[in-house]
């Protein structure tokens, strides 16, 4: 997925997105490289080139935590970058191999989502595919080609585009998330496999897994153009699940009162007609 070099590969990546004006200096019409120099970030952390240079070459893996800070700060790093960048630094010693396979949603789970009518609610693994959803949540992704794979929905079905207006921040957020999924010490192959795919398929996820953004899933307003009910603009919280590590409960709502809460009333009343439609061909079927 990456070389073994993932401490270098990191700082490099990030510092080629460092502005010279973001971090106090000219900007200068003759350079040759993407964001700051190496000797800059250098002087900004106060640490030498050399050592620098060594860090980005693989060639000095165990900063200080001073320095790891200081890095952070001149790289404009957010939180959860942060805490990625001090686990590169500080490896934790055994690396297991993650499952590949993902652990079934429990069943009171379950059942708690099937009870929330008005909420579309979707369990998700850590390679963003849905393992479960509600009959609402279900609706919400529901027509697309990759309705059951959030990743490929947003990079490889043919209308990501048009399902999500704002697709630019949705790709950037999605690629974020999936790597902080990989940067957890676990060597799954199946999201090594995931991520060879989507680089050999799509130039814009090969793009921004280049950056190495590092941001989890936690809250978002989000829009999308559903095919039955049209335009939703949708908030979430995604929620850890602490009996089955690696998965995530994601909740979405609508403003009360908001054209959003009465078009996923619809979607919602959609769903449970074309449900009860299914179970009546079922009964049909076994008389």
């Amino acid at each position: 997925m990456d070389s073994d070099n993932r401490l270098g590969l990191f700082l490099r990546a990030r510092r080629a997105l460092v502005r010279p004006e973001d971090a106090g200096l000219p900007a200068g019409s003759r350079r040759r490289v993407a964001g700051l120099r190496r000797e800059e970030v250098a002087v900004l952390a106060g640490v030498s080139t050399d050592y620098y240079v060594r860090l980005e070459q693989g060639r000095e893996r165990n900063p200080s935590a001073q320095v790891i800070e200081a890095l952070a700060r001149v790289l404009g790093l957010e939180e959860d970058a942060v805490d990625h960048l001090h686990r590169l630094a500080r490896p934790v010693a055994g690396r297991t191999q993650g499952p590949s396979r993902p652990r079934p949603v429990s069943p009171a789970l379950l059942r708690m989502m099937e009870g929330w009518h008005r909420t579309p609610a979707v369990v998700l693994d850590h390679c963003l595919t849905v393992l479960a959803h509600n009959v609402l949540g279900g609706a919400l992704f529901a027509g697309h080609t990759h309705s059951g794979d959030l990743l490929r929905l947003v990079f490889l079905d043919p209308d990501a585009r048009e399902f999500y207006p704002d697709w630019e921040p949705v790709a950037v957020n999605t690629v974020a998330a999936l790597r902080a999924a990989a940067g957890t010490g676990h060597e799954d192959p199946r999201l090594f496999a995931t991520v060879g795919e989507l680089s050999l398929r799509s130039e814009e996820f090969r793009r921004l897994w280049a950056r190495h953004d590092i941001r989890r899933k936690t809250r978002e307003s989000k829009r999308f153009q559903h095919p039955l009910v049209g335009e939703l603009t949708l908030d979430y919280e995604s929620l850890t699940v602490n009996s089955a590590p690696g998965q995530q409960l994601v909740v979405y709502q609508a403003v009360p009162g908001s054209p959003s809460e009465q078009a996923l009333s619809l979607l919602g009343s959609l769903a449970a007609d074309a449900a009860h439609s299914d179970e009546a061909a079922d009964k049909d079927a076994h008389t």
